[in-house]
């Protein structure tokens, strides 16, 4: 994963990223977690700016701290950056979930990814997040402008290609419809969809908003062999931000990964 880190500070430099709103004192997250020992991986849109930064938008550090920056590190700028200060980097993703993770975030999908046997929190069965943009943001993707996110994802279009070939991961478990949506752009295909009951969100003044699984078997990302079949699970429910997710339907999504990932080799 050295290789692909190198090329993701390298776009740092990039003028359409400055632009694109990225906190580009903050280092690029290929993985969430040891990806190199992951057989199960989620996937969401970019980090939180909250990787960085606290409440009050103060960088991070000590015992706080998630992720490396260039004061961290000790350099002014990307271009300083060479081999020690990349394994650093690499080694704060490996052990993510062993410091100060954003559990607020990263405990609901914990709790269904449980059903694929996998957790990030527990040794015996690895389990890592990726995301579609592997830069953090000062503001979050809703926030952001359509040109804005349309740069964001073409520079990094080719990044989770390079990253799941060249990884174990077998199975790839979507998080929200907007993930879902971005994931079939670049890996050039459709998933199935199946309307899901149990998976309803009530609301009083007008309809539920419907439950949707999807679900797919993908050989390339964004032109990238894999060399292997991917499952690709998701759900169109946000599980951190959409209103009304109950346990319920957390543990009927769970139930579905349980029985959709059981048929995969392990």
């Amino acid at each position: 994963m050295h290789a692909a880190l190198a090329t993701l500070i390298d776009r740092l430099d990039d003028p359409a990223i400055a632009e694109a709103g990225v906190i580009r004192w903050g280092c690029p997250v290929p993985s969430f977690g040891d990806l190199s020992h992951s057989r199960v991986a989620t996937l969401g849109l970019n980090p939180s700016n909250r990787e960085f930064v606290d409440e009050r938008g103060r960088e991070l550090e000590g015992p706080c701290r998630r992720f490396h920056t260039l004061s961290s590190l000790g350099i002014p700028s990307w271009s300083d950056a060479d081999a020690r200060h990349l394994r650093l980097i690499l080694r704060s993703c490996q052990v993510y979930f062993h410091g100060n993770p954003y559990n607020t975030w990263f405990r609901k999908l914990d709790y269904v990814i449980s059903g694929a046997k996998a957790s990030f929190y527990e040794e015996a069965h690895v389990a890592c997040h990726l995301d579609l943009i592997p830069y953090a943001t000062e503001q979050k993707w809703t926030e952001l402008s359509s040109r804005q996110r349309m740069t964001l994802l073409t520079v990094a279009s080719d990044t989770l290609g390079l990253l799941v070939r060249d990884s174990p991961v077998r199975i790839l478990i979507l998080n929200g419809r907007s993930v879902v949506d971005q994931f079939e752009a670049i890996a050039g295909t459709r998933l199935n969809r199946r309307t899901m009951a149990s998976w309803s969100l009530p609301r009083r003044s007008r309809a539920d908003v419907t439950g949707v699984a999807y679900r797919g078997i993908v050989e390339t990302l964004a032109g990238i062999r894999l060399e292997r079949e991917l499952l690709v699970l998701g759900f169109n429910h946000n599980l951190q931000s959409s209103f009304g997710v109950t346990t319920g339907v957390m543990g009927a999504i769970r139930r579905w990964i349980t029985r959709a990932a059981s048929q995969v080799a392990q």
